[in-house]
């Protein structure tokens, strides 16, 4: 994504490191939205408690989905809402959004949002330690 008028600059390293508070917004509100279509029930309603009112209310008025969207999906779904972007910068924004909301809802929700999920979306979330285990072979 062109940020601050340089389309070739890298995407910011760390979360949080936006040129504007304007354009984190932008990419957060796309972000919960899209993740938001995801969750259902308590899970989705205890993170949106867990975090500012203008994304909780995002997060709780979500876009709807058809069908649950592949971690890979959800990338291209998120550069697709956001002006400018790539599917690499995406996927950093992406994991800015997603690395602070797992930090403000802590491991145990996170575990518990993550089951809802397709797998794989916890390296999404930064949380590759919490991946669920692999079915045991016959």
């Amino acid at each position: 994504m062109a940020r601050g008028g340089d389309a070739h600059r890298p995407p910011p390293p760390h979360r949080g490191e936006y040129e504007t508070a304007e354009e984190a917004d932008r990419v957060a509100r796309v972000v919960l939205a899209l993740l938001g279509a995801h969750l259902v029930g308590t899970f989705r309603a205890e993170l949106a408690a867990r975090l500012p009112e203008v994304y909780a209310l995002i997060l709780l008025n979500p876009l709807q989905a058809a069908e649950p969207l592949s971690p890979e999906r959800f990338v291209r779904a998120t550069a697709a809402w956001i002006e400018g972007a790539t599917e690499e910068t995406a996927l950093w924004d992406i994991g800015a959004v997603l690395s602070t909301t797992a930090a403000a809802a802590g491991d145990v929700l996170i575990r518990e949002v993550l089951i809802q999920l397709p797998p794989g979306y916890d390296l999404l979330f930064g949380q590759a330690e919490l991946r669920r285990p692999e079915p045991a072979a016959a």
